[in-house]
């Protein structure tokens, strides 16, 4: 869909279609995390979270950047031979590019095992290798359909390849330990799930191709669209990729340093499996707030194109706000209940103080993510990526020398540090080019009073529930009562002060994807002010 034809109608029913589908994509990659590690316990999710970070950085570039820069070539393009050249040229480039990253981790496994300290994890890796293979078909298929505004295939195709594969996550996790498998093998099992998730993509995806129409030929410029292809890629994904590169640290630095600090290596495994519990938490955390924010991106750049741009301007404002806002509440109801729901989620309460400090980067990723999708939209793309390069540096020269003296508490302090540091200098580059302030000093000050007014409530709530209310059942139980009757409590509480204060106008929650009802809300709270 070109931006000459973008309105608030094809906006919002474009917009709605990816957002419902990532949001059932999000939830499942999250959710399925958790019986996924109370079948194989943390060492088991160890293994897992070693070796998912080498393929996902590939299946986020390819699948989700590589996408979005094929539909724009595509979209771009001076005709249909045009675009037909565009297509061969950006997959044969794909083909070239998984190829040789197949043949790198084949043949390297061994060697980043060694690194990661666990030589057994060398043929899970070369198992993960195959994914790539089929993400080049998946990325171009992708860019052909959102191209031309067709977001239904997209849609069916994601929620598809992440059903099927979580499918076979559980099932086959499940069946191996009653077989008695090893967790190694386990962890070869859930490799070739996300293959044929990606592969059960494609065949769906090659089904709706089939239905267009042939296009004429014509000849382009390979190392151009290679060269478009390469930076518009990097710049659209850099933001998730942050987040499984700095994963990606986390497998070559916690193992070794937890060994290298005096743990035995069995319980370092299982240490790096309990620290691993924070990734699902903090995917669910910046749910909305990546989410629905980044639903707004789109509408942005179409108005940064005209004129001076000034008509972006609100909503830049609103993506900034909406984001903030929700990061800020899943990080304080997070730290609140974590204890709680670490128990409900993963069976014990083991690692809670550093899964809480692992949970602030949620609010800190509330910043980055809306913040350089913007910059990203506005054709700034290097300064953004290089800020992200000095946090993973930050990240990756800090976290040997925090958990050899702090344990996994230190990994997630590293974290934290290394995302406030990026968020902070993001703001600082984004202040040079639009001036005007984000959101007003009441939005932050209603924000802190509804953090306040949610841990004033729930702190005692929890307190009475846990050592009162539920006190005759087992702890798992109790910790389950009491973690799902305080998140919704605090989601009562936070949206009551925020509705009330109207820090967001209700035709701004009209414009975000389920805003509806909570502009229906919003208007009813606020009836009798004049």
């Amino acid at each position: 869909m070109a931006l000459t034809k973008w309105n608030m109608k094809s906006f919002m029913k474009g917009a709605s279609i990816l957002t419902i589908a990532a949001i059932i994509v999000k939830v499942l990659s999250a959710v399925y995390r958790v019986p996924f590690q109370n079948l194989v316990g943390d060492k088991g999710f160890y293994i897992y979270q070693q070796v998912y970070p080498f393929i996902g950085i590939f299946i986020v570039w390819t699948s989700s950047g590589f996408a979005v820069a094929v539909s724009k070539l595509l979209a771009e393009s001076k005709g249909p031979g045009e675009s037909r050249g565009i297509l061969r040229v950006s997959l044969a480039y794909l083909l070239v590019l998984s190829i040789g990253i197949f043949l790198l981790l084949r043949s390297g496994s061994t060697f980043f095992a060694e690194l990661m300290g666990d030589t057994a994890l060398a043929p899970v890796l070369q198992t993960g290798a195959y994914i790539v293979l089929v993400l080049p078909f998946l990325a171009v298929l992708k860019g052909v359909f959102q191209s031309e505004g067709q977001m239904i295939p997209v849609a069916i195709s994601n929620v598809s390849e992440q059903l099927f594969r979580v499918i076979i996550v559980l099932a086959g996790t499940w069946i191996a330990i009653r077989a008695g498998i090893s967790l190694y093998k386990i962890g070869e099992i859930t490799m070739w799930a996300a293959i044929a998730g990606e592969v059960v993509g494609v065949l769906l995806l090659t089904w709706f191709f089939l239905q267009r129409e042939s296009m004429p030929v014509a000849t382009v410029k390979p190392w151009r669209v290679i060269k478009d292809l390469t930076k518009i890629s990097i710049g659209v994904s850099a933001s998730s990729l942050i987040l499984l590169v700095f994963q990606l640290v986390d497998s070559f630095t916690v193992y070794n340093a937890l060994v290298e600090a005096g743990a035995m290596s069995e319980a370092a495994m299982e240490m790096k499996g309990v620290y691993d519990r924070g990734q699902p938490l903090a995917q669910m955390g910046i749910l909305l707030a990546s989410t629905l924010a980044l639903a707004l991106v789109p509408l942005i750049a179409h108005h940064a194109s005209k004129g001076d741009g000034r008509g972006a301007l609100p909503f830049i404002s609103l993506t900034f706000r909406t984001s903030i806002l929700f990061g800020w509440a899943a990080t304080i109801g997070l730290v609140l209940v974590l204890p709680f729901v670490n128990e409900m989620l993963f069976q014990t309460r083991t690692g809670s103080v550093a899964l809480i400090i692992f949970c602030i980067q949620i609010f800190w990723l509330s910043i980055i993510l809306p913040l350089t999708a913007i910059l990203q939209g506005s054709g700034k793309v290097r300064e953004p990526l290089l800020l992200m390069l000095l946090g993973v540096v930050i990240k990756l020269s800090t976290t040997p020398l925090m958990v050899r003296q702090y344990g996994i508490e230190g990994a997630a302090v590293s974290g934290a540090i290394s995302f406030a540091l990026v968020a902070v200098l993001l703001i600082i580059y984004f202040k040079r080019f639009w001036k005007f302030p984000l959101a007003s000093r009441r939005f932050y000050t209603v924000l802190i009073s509804a953090g306040v007014a949610m841990a004033g409530v729930l702190i005692p709530w929890m307190l009475l529930a846990n050592y009162w209310l539920f006190d005759g059942l087992s702890s798992r139980a109790s910790s389950t009562l009491t973690a799902l009757s305080a998140v919704a409590i605090g989601a009562i509480i936070f949206l009551f002060v925020i509705l009330k204060s109207r820090i967001m106008k209700e035709k701004e929650w009209y414009l975000l994807p389920f805003g509806k009802r909570l502009a229906t809300a919003q208007l009813w709270l606020t009836k009798n002010r004049r």
